[in-house]
């Protein structure tokens, strides 16, 4: 099957899943694949398809008919004015709140801007009249493509319906041949879960609540942002589920939290043995890739999302999204809790036993010993790339601190600036775990007029003379080029940069002198200088050791 006809294949499949009954087309060339999807599906009694020839007649047409029936209908065409002959209608759709969901077909992004026939700029082409618009993208003969598509469908599905109905625009780009070919293989099945849509969108009406199944192998992951925390955990906890919480979501806390679950994780034999069969995610998950994969193989995954306009979905497992969940007690032994807090223990033990065996100072020990070192009521604010990463895998569970990262859109800019200010309005001590080039990134936060107010937040750089989370990804392995376009080397002398701020200074000498380091008030700065191919090795000995001990425990 080539990738048009997959495409066009999965998308009418997955909207008649989400419940979609009436499409209206108005014929063309490059829409060719949709048209003969939804011709086979009629034929199959699955969808009532409607043909005209003038868009825009085509677009009012579906106006009316989603304007009296209160349920999203599908509008399609071919690319060029055929798509701005739509506008009207999807402005008039946006004004009176109608659900309307535009497909565009358009040419591929190397015909655009070449003067290539019936080809005009169709990327977010109703501007603010559309509730949503994404470009689907060319379609590849690559496994994840089905899951995009499936679950893009449900959430626009969604998104023409709640929080307020409307509009929602999808441009997919075909390639020819946009007919089939008569080659039915592709690389994954293109079927959807037999039991309807991708992703089921809840939508909570006064009084409603998601009653998740009843299980005791269910987990709780709570990623960054999440909102309501000290409820869910509770319900969590009183379910007997581990929760797997990122440091910034602010729910490492008590005898469920674990904290060795990215290393539990990488164990396929764990992984194997404690298939859960419920996950629930609060907030936005991101800094764990094993954590991702369990999401991705999760049977029943529930997203809970307060906003349905926009919901954290990063690997489209989600087989549901609701704005307000409840997570009943299920009667029963606590064998599953226990399973986990001991692989977890095993696998914290061996990660301490080589932090503990460095005295000189490393970044992952650093971080575990700040966090766990901080006094009750303070803030951590920490960097988005490398510091939370390495607090998401050693950060112990503890009560009576806060952690914030920019994670929204995980950038090195304005860091200082985010943490002073944080740290301006938290009526407790302040700190902030910062790398060198996210340090130098916003140096310019420290200029001070005389009369600002000053916090007291103590900044520990981590300098370790470069872009240091480089030096754990594939790209470390190309010799030649690394250091100058990925390590990105500097000459700045930190001190120096301290002196020309009048900001207090301390260079911390050995992972033990840490404590007596933080020792300060006001703004202030401590510099931790690392290596950045030992931070690389030790970081490998950490997952060894702990892998190696979550195997001993399941052999035993």
């Amino acid at each position: 099957m080539n990738p048009a006809t997959a495409l066009a294949t999965v998308l009418v499949d997955e909207f008649l899943r989400c419940g979609m009954t009436d499409v209206v087309l108005a014929p063309g060339s490059r829409s060719a694949p949709l048209a003969l999807a939804l011709y086979h599906a009629e034929q199959a009694g699955r969808v009532r398809l409607h043909v005209r020839v003038d868009e825009r007649s085509a677009s009012f047409l579906a106006l009316g008919m989603a304007k009296r029936s209160a349920r999203p209908v599908a509008l399609i065409c071919t690319s060029g004015t055929a798509a701005a002959n739509f506008h009207p209608a999807v402005i008039e759709a946006h004004e009176s709140g109608v659900p309307l969901i535009v497909l565009t077909a358009d040419r591929p992004p190397e015909l655009r801007d070449t003067g290539a026939n019936q080809t005009v700029d169709q990327v977010k082409l109703y501007g603010t009249a559309a509730r949503w618009s994404t470009e689907i993208g060319v379609p590849e003969n690559r496994p994840g493509m089905v899951a995009y598509w499936r679950s893009l469908v449900s959430r626009a599905w969604g998104l023409a319906q709640a929080p307020v109905a409307g509009p929602v625009h999808l441009n997919a780009a075909f390639r020819e041949p946009l007919i089939p070919d008569g080659d039915e293989s592709w690389c994954e099945p293109l079927d959807g879960d037999a039991t309807g849509a991708w992703t089921k969108i809840r939508a909570a009406t006064p009084g409603s609540v998601l009653h998740v199944p009843p299980t005791r192998r269910g987990v709780l992951v709570v990623g960054d942002g999440a909102a309501n925390v000290k409820r869910y955990v509770a319900a969590a906890s009183m379910a007997g589920w581990p929760v797997l919480a990122e440091p910034n979501g602010n729910a490492r806390y008590g005898d469920h939290a674990l904290s060795a679950h990215h290393f539990l994780l990488g164990v396929p034999e764990f992984v194997e043995r404690h298939r859960p069969e419920v996950v629930v995610t609060i907030g936005k998950p991101g800094l764990s890739r094993p954590l991702l994969s369990l999401l991705r193989r999760a049977e029943e995954h529930i997203v809970l999302s307060p906003d349905l306009s926009r919901w954290p979905d990063p690997v489209r497992s989600a087989t549901q999204v609701a704005q307000d969940i409840e997570i009943p007690v299920v009667s029963g032994d606590d064998a599953w809790l226990k399973s986990w807090r001991a692989a977890d223990l095993a696998a914290a033990s061996a990660v301490d036993e080589v932090l503990d065996a460095h005295p000189e100072v490393t970044e992952p020990r650093l971080a575990r010993d700040l966090v766990a070192g901080l006094p009750g009521g303070s803030l951590l604010f920490t960097a988005a790339s490398m510091p939370i990463r390495d607090l998401d895998q050693v950060m112990r569970p503890r009560r009576g601190i806060r952690v914030m990262a920019n994670r929204g859109a995980s950038g090195i800019d304005g860091l200082v600036s985010t943490a002073m200010g944080a740290a301006l309005v938290h009526s407790g001590r302040s700190y902030a775990l910062l790398g060198d080039l996210s340090f130098l990134h916003d140096q310019n936060g420290l200029i001070l007029g005389p009369e600002e107010r000053r916090p007291d937040l103590a900044l520990v750089v981590v300098n370790n003379a470069g872009g240091g989370i480089f030096s754990l990804l594939p790209q470390a392995a190309l010799r030649g080029p690394f250091e100058r376009v990925f390590g990105t080397p500097h000459q700045v002398d930190l001190e120096a940069v301290a002196a020309a701020h009048r900001l207090p200074y301390k260079r911390l000498e050995a992972a033990a002198d840490l404590p007596k380091a933080l020792v300060g008030e006001g703004l202030r700065m401590i510099e931790a200088r690392t290596d950045r191919e030992g931070n690389a090795v030790l970081h490998g000995e950490m997952r060894q050791a702990a892998h190696h001990a979550v195997r001993g425990l399941l052999a035993s």
